[in-house]
């Protein structure tokens, strides 16, 4: 098999940026140069691309998606939405359970890993879900290949709310995995359904009521709860999408691997505020909530100073018409595993990140919080999972670019300015100039037991 040569890129890998060169044998990174290409490194049969000075990263690892599949795949599959992940970057992903099954048996994982062994383009992983009364089974999974366990502490999409004391301390105490937890108290969103369904009296809510109903204090009681409990068991913790600046003072700085409690952030999060509400309506709508320009704010600076360890994007497609609605009935979620690297590029092209810290948090990070091998950095040995970005290139953000199946974005009528040209899946490219080469290339991520 010939090998691949990237040269002449602008490499951002480990905290440095730097001119260089990426030597691709089969899977993996066979050399890492920094300089000039030599031509004693090629070798017959050689494929040599000039990047030009394009940067090349590590490709992007999200560790928190919902590609509906199996069961509702009328919005979403394994094979539309991972086509949408290359082309935005990301070359590996970890889905969530809130599907049709729910994935809350070893059968229901296998059935997964079995459809993504067919026809995903990226690298993928499965949550097994936490239910009331399946604590056997998460004790008898195999977690080297899931990365951890989804809990709901709130009746988010799928209906999987575990709300039995004995089945949450059980959960935390005995279950020898990562425990990620969707963070939203049931009993004050329902209060504040109930107020606020007095105050319209039969009319729709608008969608700025949103993040008033699923509030911060909703997010910061069962945050803290979790965090209380933890602490107490010695639990695993990670925290998904983080959308308050209250949660942010539960938790602490420094290196992920001196950590019990981790935590996540979610692009929008660090994008939008609720002043955003007024323009882009329901196509905002998450669940938690998009909130003040204050939270977005402070979700930033805990970004850059190590209290928030990564970034994700909740990725959740839905057709338009089940975005349709008020702030109780209108779908929460909303397809971003396409443009979340472009829009955390544009952030540090606006100086509110570094680019070094955009691919310490959304490559980096997610392989040292997951343990996950040979993935998510620009090493010899490591897999050539890579994509290509051309910094300074223009363009407009349209719902007819859309390779999710869902067919629309939040960012219709955006511009951005950081675009990606390549991805490479263990060491195949699987997208190109706007194409998906439609292959298995994706493989099974593999985790350290923790």
């Amino acid at each position: 098999m010939s090998r691949t040569i990237l040269c002449n890129a602008v490499i951002i890998n480990d905290n440095r940026r730097f001119n260089g060169y990426v030597i691709i044998d089969g899977e993996f990174i066979a050399e890492v140069g920094e300089g000039d290409l030599p031509q004693s490194s090629i070798l017959p049969g050689d494929t040599v691309e000039n990047l030009h000075e394009k940067y090349l990263l590590p490709g992007a690892i999200d560790d928190q998606v919902h590609f509906r599949d199996p069961g509702l795949t009328h919005k979403a599959d394994i094979a539309t939405e991972s086509a949408a992940a290359v082309a935005g970057g990301v070359t590996s992903f970890m889905d969530m359970p809130n599907t049709m099954p729910q994935t809350v048996t070893i059968e229901a994982l296998d059935a997964k890993h079995e459809r993504a062994s067919q026809v995903s383009a990226a690298n993928y992983s499965f949550y097994i879900g936490a239910t009331n009364d399946n604590i056997d089974t998460l004790l008898q999974c195999d977690y080297s290949r899931v990365p951890g366990v989804k809990l709901f502490l709130g009746a988010s999409t799928g209906n999987m709310l575990v709300d039995n004391d004995k089945a949450l301390h059980r959960i935390f105490s005995e279950v020898p995995a990562l425990i990620a937890i969707h963070s939203e108290d049931e009993d004050i969103i329902r209060r504040n359904k109930e107020t606020f369904k007095k105050q319209f009296a039969g009319k729709e809510i608008p969608v700025e009521a949103h993040p008033l109903i699923r509030s911060e204090e909703a997010c910061f009681r069962s945050t803290a709860r979790a965090v209380e409990m933890a602490s107490h068991f010695g639990t695993r913790l990670h925290i998904l999408h983080l959308s308050t600046a209250a949660e942010t003072a539960l938790l602490s700085a420094g290196d992920i691997s001196g950590k019990k409690i981790t935590a996540e952030v979610c692009a929008h999060h660090l994008w939008w505020s609720d002043k955003d509400y007024t323009r882009s309506g329901t196509r905002i709508k998450w669940n938690p909530a998009i909130k003040t320009e204050h939270d977005r704010t402070t979700l930033r600076q805990a970004l850059n100073d190590g209290r928030i360890d990564v970034v994700a994007t909740d990725h959740a497609p839905h057709l338009l018409t089940e975005k349709e609605g008020d702030a109780l009935t209108a779908a929460s979620g909303a397809p971003l595993v396409q443009f979340s690297l472009p829009m955390m590029l544009e952030l540090a092209d606006n100086g509110v990140f570094s680019h070094e810290t955009v691919v310490e948090k959304m490559a980096h990070a997610p392989a040292r919080l997951f343990n996950i091998e040979k993935r998510g950095y620009i090493r010899k040995g490591f897999y050539a999972d890579l994509t290509v970005v051309q910094p300074g290139s223009d363009y407009t953000v349209t719902d007819s670019m859309v390779l999710s199946r869902c067919a629309w974005t939040p960012l219709d009528g955006t511009t951005l300015h950081n675009r990606v040209v390549s991805t490479y899946v263990n060491g195949k490219r699987v997208y190109h100039n706007g194409k998906v080469d439609h292959c298995n290339a994706g493989r099974p991520l593999i985790f350290s037991n923790i």
